[in-house]
């Protein structure tokens, strides 16, 4: 029977910890760690990278002890064995589970989510909040609702189960309406609507940019013909005019996995001039419009010029921090 080589195993071990050590330290001194962790989760970045590290270390120096056997490692104290069982494809196998994500995190160039993600995730015109959600007027959204239901019982209910359904595919841990109703959610924003009333323009930026979203869609009224200024990577939908595109953005609260695409259509004769996924600042005065069944801000007279991706490509909810 073939020697069991602990000393090589545990080698190869410290060298796939060491891997990935040096993947997250690699994408944190690039900068590109923010295509894929929100900022708020960088202290466990750092405190697995630091961990990787040392056990790492720890698995390599063991490796090169001459009595790296298994009766080393157990000294006598344990009553099972540390092989990994099978054939050598086997062993293979369970160990290119780990080597090829660090391989292919070297490998593969860094990336923000672009226009195909939103394509198939789907995208939220403003802050999400529809007339099928609460209302700022509790009583009259209860009562639309209501409305509804006897409308077409069987529709309504077909509805909540589709929108039940789309939240759980997006698994968006925080979303705006999660929150509405909270005394401190509504007075926020009403704060917030009462200053960016008295702005001569309202100047979107990666800090406001879900707070504004919100608020245009709770105030729509109060902001029609207000100018406005943003900055988002070119989306169409597939029925949308040539002069009409999305200027989205990708909202994380976590990771990649819970990213939520949030974007407010843009109505410009030079709009067909711009490609998907192209970053372009756009000025323009704000109107309500109606895209499907929706009502919803629409910018229009815009103004619309390339620029270069931000550093910050993502934004954040600020409710959650």
């Amino acid at each position: 029977m073939k020697h069991y080589d602990h000393a090589f195993h545990a080698f190869l071990k410290g060298i796939i910890l060491l891997g990935f050590a040096l993947l997250m330290l690699s994408l944190i001194l690039s900068g590109n760690i923010v295509y894929y962790i929100a900022p708020k989760m960088m202290p466990f970045i750092y405190f697995a990278m630091t961990t990787f590290f040392i056990l790492g270390i720890m698995q390599v120096f063991r490796s090169t002890k001459k009595e790296s056997t298994e009766e080393h490692v157990c000294s006598g104290h344990c009553d099972h064995d540390h092989e990994i069982k099978g054939p050598f494809w086997l062993k293979g196998l369970v160990y290119s589970i780990f080597i090829l994500p660090v391989l292919f995190g070297f490998i593969i160039p860094d990336q923000m989510l672009n226009s195909s993600v939103a394509a198939n995730r789907g995208i939220n015109y403003g802050s999400d909040l529809t007339i099928n959600q609460v209302s700022p007027d509790e009583n009259s959204g209860a009562t639309s609702r209501a409305e509804a239901f006897l409308e077409d019982p069987e529709g309504y209910i077909n509805n909540l189960e589709v929108q039940a359904s789309a939240a759980v595919d997006a698994q968006e841990h925080y979303q705006v309406e999660d929150f509405y109703g909270e005394d401190w959610f509504d007075e926020f924003y009403k704060e917030f609507a009462d200053e960016l009333e008295q702005s001569e323009v309202i100047l979107v930026t990666e800090d406001n940019y879900l707070d504004v979203m919100t608020v245009l869609d709770l105030y729509l009224d109060r902001f029609v013909g207000k100018e406005i200024e943003m900055i988002g990577f070119v989306f169409r939908e597939p029925d949308f005019e040539d002069h009409q595109l999305v200027a989205a953005r990708f909202s994380m609260t976590c990771c990649t996995a819970d990213a939520g695409v949030y974007g407010t259509l843009v109505e410009s004769e030079e709009a067909n001039q711009f490609e998907e996924d192209t970053w372009v600042y756009v000025n323009g005065t704000i109107r309500k419009g109606e895209y499907g069944d929706y009502t919803l801000p629409v910018i229009e007279d815009s103004y619309i010029t390339e620029v270069e991706e931000p550093d910050t490509p993502y934004v954040y909810p600020s409710f959650n921090r």
